[in-house]
């Protein structure tokens, strides 16, 4: 195999926050290629900066160990994915792009979209969500209402949370989703949730600190809404964790380390009667295919990546109102623009 990469910076629609004052107006990414003969699979890694995360630092990882990451013998995707789980035990951004730049190539090498690869049908796929950022009460309401969308997914984590529910409440009756990104006490959490559920929120995403095992325990017998693992589950490892303190997990395909370990953890919740979501890391639409792949085997979605960039770099996702389309093609089936 070949592999090439290229940095990218892409431009968000609107600034982006989240709990914390975390804001950014570009998402820095990185694109990864594998070619094996005249077949080439891509890959995405955004980077993430409270993750400790750059682009720098990938492309510095990518240029010791390339010969090492070109050398194997491409048989299996898991394979694959094992060798680079021990070849950059450190970097799992990094074997996440590299992972789904794989599955593309054997999907492309089989002639079969990803799903059909893995044995399920197109079908019961969940919508997909659309994404208001912390802003001001003003602009949240004014960024709902210029995206028409069946579900929105809330940023909070704020002293005003109840006052921006309620306010975006008062221009639709779409669901809402909540996401705290760990920004709550348990306190905060028992007071706002029931507050929240009057106000037709259908779950709560990571309300607590990702290592506040004990308040979740608490929270979670307590909670009249159901509680979905972010932070809290990023990992294989985490998944068993989050039983009777969460009704769910959110998995990001970056922080597990691709499509490869997503899909043993999607296996072991639904072992475990979880809930399974899917969510984004404000991918292209090269990431967010890898996402689109796996509708099928999901409760939820949150690839709004591409919808929340004012520039992207592929196109064969589509979006009609929350429902997500593919091209149908093999492998991720996407072409760069």
């Amino acid at each position: 195999m070949k592999l090439f990469y290229k940095a990218l910076e892409l431009p968000f629609q609107y600034p982006f926050t989240i709990s914390g004052g975390r804001t950014k107006t570009h998402q820095p990414t990185l694109l990864v290629a594998l070619q094996l003969g005249s077949l080439i699979g891509y890959g995405e890694a955004p980077a993430i900066t409270y993750y400790n995360v750059t682009v720098e630092e990938m492309i510095t990882v990518i240029e010791r160990k390339k010969k090492m990451i070109e050398q194997f013998a491409l048989t299996e995707a898991e394979r694959y994915w094992h060798y680079l789980h021990h070849l950059l035990p450190q970097h799992p951004f990094l074997v996440c792009a590299l992972d789904i730049a794989c599955w593309d190539l054997m999907g492309k090498m089989n002639n079969k979209p990803l799903y059909k690869l893995w044995n399920t049908e197109w079908k019961n796929t969940p919508l997909c969500d659309y994404t208001i950022g912390i802003d001001t009460v003003d602009n949240m309401v004014a960024k709902m209402k210029a995206k028409p969308w069946p579900i929105y997914k809330i940023k909070l984590g704020t002293p005003d949370d109840i006052t921006i529910i309620k306010a975006l409440r008062g221009h639709t009756d779409a669901v809402f989703r909540v996401d705290a990104n760990a920004g709550w006490t348990l306190e905060e959490a028992m007071e706002k949730i029931p507050q929240l559920q009057s106000l037709g929120v259908e779950f709560i995403e990571q309300p607590l600190a990702k290592d506040n095992w004990e308040g979740m325990a608490v929270l979670y017998k307590a909670s009249p809404l159901p509680l979905i693992a972010d932070e809290s589950c990023v990992f294989e490892k985490d998944v068993a964790k989050c039983v009777n303190h969460f009704h769910g997990i959110n998995i990001k395909l970056t922080k597990c380390s691709g499509l490869t370990p997503a899909l043993r953890m999607i296996k072991e919740a639904r072992s475990l009667n979880l809930r399974v979501m899917m969510g984004s890391m404000n991918e292209s639409t090269v990431g967010s295919a890898a996402i689109a792949q796996c509708l099928p085997q999901l409760d939820y979605v949150d690839m709004d990546g591409p919808l929340l960039l004012a520039e992207d770099i592929a196109t064969g996702i589509h979006y009609d109102f929350g429902k997500v389309t593919i091209n149908n093609k093999p492998g991720l089936g996407i072409e760069l623009k």
